[in-house]
């Protein structure tokens, strides 16, 4: 039963990320399905730590401050620049 709720939730997952990435997603008002499914090498785990750290510390100002998320570094912010962007809500 695991497995098909997996494979439910990634067939999802990859769907979802090919009609959205057609432009950025805003880091501060996007939730963790969308994060995982836009940001490459983010997972839905560190995409939930992302919300987390957003609803504890407030929006992010740049996209350099997804950086402040343990476990994502300025590899992962630079190599999903493009497809990344911080509009206060």
């Amino acid at each position: 039963m695991k497995k098909l709720i997996f494979l439910v939730f990634f067939a999802a997952l990859v769907t979802f990320s090919t009609l959205a990435s057609a432009e950025p997603v805003n880091i501060n008002t996007a939730d963790a399905v969308t994060l995982a499914a836009n940001i490459k090498g983010i997972g839905l785990r560190k995409a939930e730590a992302i919300v987390a750290w957003r609803k504890e510390h407030g929006a992010f100002q740049r996209v350099e401050d997804l950086a402040l998320v343990k476990g994502i570094g300025p590899k992962t912010v630079e190599k999903n620049r493009e497809n990344l962007m911080v509009e206060t809500p």
